[in-house]
C-alpha cells in the first residue's frame, strides 16, 4: 500500500529511524499512535568508560547496529518492507555523523521503495512520545522539553507548529546532572544515578543558587547552579570535610526542579493552557515529575520511561503528523545538527 495525496488511506504504516546520539532505534507504527514495534540499542555501556558520548565511536557502532536493529524491528511487527508506506527519520539535532548514518539508510530506503521520506526534528518527536503514551492528548498545550541538551518551554500550537516561549541560556539542565555526576563519581549517564541516589539524601541540606526565579521571562540558566555546586565539592575537599554524596544529590536536584516548576508554572499562565506536557529524557525523573503535579489547576502529562529517553516510535509519530500536513523531504535533505524546534530545513 503506497500513500496518495489525492486519497484516503484507512492504515498509514510508518517506519521510524532515530540515531541522534547513541541510541540505533528502529520503530513500526500504524497511523502514528499505535506502536507495533520499537526496537532500541544503546550505547551507553560504550561511552560510560570515557564519561560521555564519543561522537566518532557512536556514529561507527550506528553503522554497524542500523541494519540488525531495522531487522529486529520489521520482525517484531510482522511487516515486511512492501507494507511500509512512508519513512520517517531524525534530521536534526545531534551528533553529525550519528544523523547522516540514519538519514542515509532512510534516504536509500525511501529511493528503493518508492515512498515519502519525512525529515523529523528530534525535539519534536520528544513531545510526540506524549500522544502515544496518552491517546486522547491533543494540540494546544505548554510543554516542558528536557533533555541533555536542550532545556525549553515551547507553546505547542498544533501537531506541527511550535512556538519557543523559554530557553536555557546556558547549559542544559540534563547536561547539569551529567556534569554533577561524573564529579562525583558516579557515572554516566547522571541523570538516573542522581535521581536515585536522592531518594537517600535531604534536599534542603545545602542552599544551592536557582536562577532567575524573581523575573517575570520564562528563560533558564543552570551554569551558575553548576558551578555552585562544583565550588562546594571542591571547598569540601579543601577542607577535608567528608562530602554527604546523597545530600549533594539532593540539594542540587531539588534546584534543578524548583526552577524548571516556576518556569513552568508561568508557561501556563502566559499560555492560557489548562495542559502541562513533559518531554525528554529529563521527563523520567521521578522528583520533577512530582513537582510538576503539584501546580494546581492544570493536567500533567508525560511518557512512560521507555518513550523518555531517544527512541524511534517517537519519530515515527512525529512523521506521521509532518507527512499529513504535508511536510516531505527528499534526496537533499541533510543532517542539521543545530536544528531548532519549529525549523523546517529539508
Amino acid at each position: 500500500m503506497k500513500i496518495n495525496e489525492n486519497q484516503n488511506v484507512n492504515d498509514v504504516i510508518t517506519l521510524a529511524i532515530e540515531t541522534s546520539c547513541d541510541e540505533t532505534a528502529c520503530a513500526i507504527l500504524k497511523n502514528g499512535r499505535e506502536i507495533l514495534s520499537n526496537e532500541v540499542y544503546t550505547q551507553i555501556e560504550i561511552h560510560q568508560a570515557f564519561g560521555g558520548v564519543v561522537p566518532e565511536i557512536a556514529s561507527r557502532n550506528h553503522l554497524e547496529k542500523i541494519s540488525e536493529v531495522m531487522d529486529k524491528a520489521l520482525n517484531d511487527a510482522a511487516v515486511t518492507f512492501s507494507d511500509i508506506d512512508e519513512i520517517a527519520v531524525t534530521y536534526g539535532p545531534g551528533l553529525v555523523g550519528a544523523l547522516l548514518v540514519g538519514l542515509s539508510t532512510a534516504k536509500g530506503l525511501a529511493y528503493s521503495l518508492d515512498i515519502p521520506l519525512i525529515p523529523v526534528n528530534h525535539i519534536e518527536g520528544h513531545i510526540a512520545a506524549n500522544y502515544i503514551a496518552h491517546p486522547e492528548l491533543e494540540p494546544p498545550f505548554a510543554c516542558l522539553v528536557v533533555s541533555g541538551g536542550h532545556t525549553h518551554l515551547v507553546d505547542v500550537k498544533s501537531y506541527t507548529e511550535f512556538e519557543i516561549i523559554g530557553r536555557t541560556r546556558d547549559d542544559a539542565a540534563g547536561e547539569a546532572f551529567d556534569k554533577i555526576a561524573r564529579t562525583l563519581g558516579l557515572g554516566y549517564p547522571g541523570g538516573p544515578l542522581i535521581d536515585r541516589i536522592s531518594k537517600e539524601g535531604n534536599p534542603l541540606a545545602i542552599d544551592f543558587p536557582k536562577a532567575m526565579l524573581d523575573q517575570e521571562h520564562m528563560d533558564f540558566s543552570f551554569s551558575g547552579l553548576k558551578s555552585s555546586v562544583l565550588n562546594y565539592l571542591n571547598s569540601c575537599k579543601m577542607k577535608q570535610i567528608e562530602i554527604n554524596v546523597p545530600d549533594v544529590c539532593a540539594s542540587f536536584q531539588h534546584a534543578v526542579v524548583q526552577v524548571l516548576k516556576h518556569k513552568a508554572q508561568q508557561a501556563v499562565i502566559s499560555t492560557g493552557y489548562e495542559t502541562l506536557v513533559i518531554a525528554g529524557g529529563v521527563a523520567a525523573n521521578s522528583s520533577l515529575r512530582a513537582a510538576l503535579g503539584e501546580i494546581p489547576g492544570i493536567k500533567l502529562y508525560y511518557p512512560p520511561i521507555h518513550l523518555c529517553t531517544d527512541n524511534a516510535a517517537m519519530i515515527g509519530c512525529a512523521g506521521y503528523y509532518a507527512s499529513r500536513a504535508g511536510n516531505r523531504g527528499h534526496l537533499e535533505t541533510n543532517a542539521v545538527p543545530n536544528l531548532k524546534i519549529g525549523e523546517k530545513k529539508y
